[in-house]
């Protein structure tokens, strides 16, 4: 007997219909001609490879930028004072950075003079900053020098007499040392487009001859530079000077975060190029010090950023000078929050921030 089934299963139009039930009922799968195929390959490679070539060209200028910028900040060694007898380290992660303006690089020749000083108070939190003014007039111990304004101490001995002069009467622990050019500051404050200050009074610098009128004034340049060296004509003589300063750093900073800068490649470039080659630091600090700690910060706005000055008497004339006496008792007590990291409870009990809103 004949197997009925065998030859419809062999039929070629069967068989033929079940491969296309097998690719999908009425679907055309039309299989690429060879050289097509060949092509896309070929397509494929070229742009893997060209994609390959654009990130390692982004990694290398990354990297030449790295070695360029790292190469750019001066290092000083031999900044800090020898450990004995230094203050402990605040508490946590909190650091304190001393940053000073002066005319000279350290270990130019010639007279240095710091015409800013200021501690820059950074809390374990990372979530705030504090600016400590310290008054260039300020009479205190020299080590080695007797009393004298503490501006004297880094024309006698630099970053580490000052520093060690510092440490002595506040017992808080300078972590790393910072001094900017000032013509690097004139620079960095062309490449953001200036900033603008509101002065509350019409003042007149008798020393460079500038009257700064009352209202918003516009800063950049050597204009910028003026402004925050001003000394005589100012009514709170110092004080002012410091507030200014401060004011100053506050605007700067809210430029440098501000998306035009950051999303600007070139104009970024253009300030880390001058900002850079405008700083010297501590041997301790590296590229990648700076740009963790820039991380760690990347939250700070102007609103989270304080200013304060250190507790001081008032002014006297010591020997013909005007100088700055300073509070000791209400002193230890603020010196004692810094290095307890606890600046935010002891402004809250006793005041002591600086209104940078409106300066003279």
């Amino acid at each position: 007997m004949t197997d009925d089934a065998s030859p419809v299963l062999e039929s070629p139009a069967v068989l033929d219909g079940l491969r296309k039930d097998a690719a999908g009922e009425g679907d055309d799968v039309p299989e690429a001609p060879p050289k097509k195929r060949r092509l896309l390959r070929r397509v494929v490679i070229v742009t893997v490879l060209v994609l390959a070539m654009v990130v390692a060209a982004a990694f290398a200028l990354v990297m030449e930028r790295q070695i360029t910028l790292n190469g750019n900040i001066e290092r000083i060694p031999g900044a800090f004072p020898e450990e004995a007898g230094r203050p402990a380290k605040a508490v946590g992660d909190a650091q304190n950075w001393l940053l000073i303006g002066s005319d000279k690089r350290p270990g130019e020749a010639g007279n240095q003079r710091a015409d800013t000083i200021m501690i820059v108070h950074v809390p374990a939190a990372r979530d705030r900053l504090t600016l400590i003014g310290i008054p260039r007039d300020s009479y205190v111990r020299i080590p080695g020098h007797g009393n004298n304004k503490i501006n004297a101490a880094y024309a006698f001995g630099g970053p580490k007499l000052l520093i060690k002069t510092i440490e002595d009467f506040t017992k808080v622990r300078i972590d790393h040392f910072a001094a900017l050019d000032f013509q690097g500051f004139v620079q960095m404050s062309k490449v953001v487009g200036g900033v603008d200050v509101y002065v509350s009074r019409k003042v007149y610098d008798p020393a460079n001859k500038v009257t700064w009128p009352q209202g918003m004034v516009h800063l950049e340049g050597e204009k910028a530079l003026l402004f925050v060296r001003q000394r005589y004509g100012l009514p709170g003589g110092d004080f002012d000077r410091i507030k200014r300063q401060q004011a100053f750093v506050g605007a700067m900073g809210h430029k440098i975060i501000s998306k035009d800068l950051l999303t600007n490649p070139f104009k970024l470039n253009d300030f880390l190029e001058a900002l850079t080659r405008a700083v010297s630091v501590d041997s301790g600090v590296t590229l990648s010090t700076l740009r963790d700690l820039a991380l760690e910060l990347r939250d700070i706005r102007p609103d989270t950023v304080d200013s304060a000055t250190i507790p001081t008497l008032g002014t006297a004339t010591v020997k013909g000078a005007s100088i700055v006496r300073l509070d000791k008792k209400e002193g230890a007590r603020f010196y004692e929050a810094v290095r307890n990291d606890s600046l935010g409870e002891y402004f809250k009990d006793n005041g002591g921030l600086d209104d940078l809103q409106i300066v003279s």
